[in-house]
């Protein structure tokens, strides 16, 4: 390794010491706070973020893998704005776009990760079966889109058993079903401009009014989590085939790919 590499990868360990240590003192700052108002919740959240900035470490050490610089810095900003800054401080409910822009990242890292896992074995001697880049792309791609779909998965079993609303609901004046068609007929009835729902409870007696359209229980927020889930999955599978057939003119995906710490030595 020359001498301007070793000094390029001594800025890159200590940008990304500065990272963590600079993320962490936030949660801790933010733990302090919940606490002292009060709110256990948030304080496990924190708790709960701490341990997952241990994962890169926990991962590289057990799976003897080296992740890069980037890729790290960039998972502990994804923990930190998912649950920091997305749950605790609601940046899911101020920023429109906040949940989209996290899961469409985590499509594109998942899928960097399912690369890198063929790829290390498609590279190794070991193994003599050699798959084409193509293949690559696709496992990566799948992958990536099986965390997304377990991810929903989780959601939904938080709201149906924990009352949580990890699938956020959203308003739509307009819906299309056919339990509303009173001849039990397989055709949908249309309901559109709605402006206002009534929703009666027999346990408290209370009417609790809708305004401005119907309140869709998470479909809508889950569809959406997929699609941008599958456009992130895509965008790497596509700079993995790229990368896989000129490796030098696509160097900087290597930013986002781990690689085992042997073949990173050897190479």
């Amino acid at each position: 390794m020359s001498g301007t590499k070793k000094n390029q990868t001594k800025k890159e360990r200590r940008i990304n010491i500065i990272v963590y240590l600079v993320l962490r003192f936030l949660v801790i700052v933010c733990m302090v706070e919940q606490a002292l108002k009060g709110n256990w919740h948030a304080v496990a959240l924190c708790f709960l973020t701490l341990i997952l900035f241990t994962l890169p470490t926990i991962v590289s050490r057990t799976f003897k893998v080296k992740l890069p610089t980037t890729l790290e810095i960039i998972v502990y900003l994804f923990i930190y704005a998912a649950e920091i800054l997305g749950e605790i401080q609601n940046f899911y409910g101020i920023f429109k776009h906040w949940d989209t822009m996290l899961h469409t990242l985590n499509g594109f890292l998942a899928a960097a990760v399912g690369f890198s896992l063929i790829d290390i074995l498609n590279r190794t001697e070991r193994f003599h079966i050699k798959m084409t880049p193509i293949f690559v792309a696709l496992v990566a791609f799948c992958f990536s889109m099986t965390i997304g779909v377990l991810w929903e998965f989780g959601e939904f079993a938080a709201d149906r058993y924990l009352n949580l609303d990890m699938q956020k609901d959203r308003i739509v004046q307009k819906i299309s079903s056919v339990e509303l068609n009173k001849e039990n007929k397989n055709d949908p009835v249309i309901i559109d401009n709605i402006n206002k729902t009534e929703i009666y409870s027999n346990n408290n007696k209370k009417v609790t009014t809708i305004e401005n359209g119907y309140l869709d229980l998470g479909i809508i927020d889950t569809m959406k989590d997929l699609i941008v889930n599958f456009i992130g999955a895509l965008v790497f599978s596509i700079l993995g085939f790229l990368y896989i057939k000129d490796r030098d003119e696509y160097k900087f995906i290597e930013r986002f790919v781990p690689v085992m710490k042997k073949f990173k030595e050897e190479t």
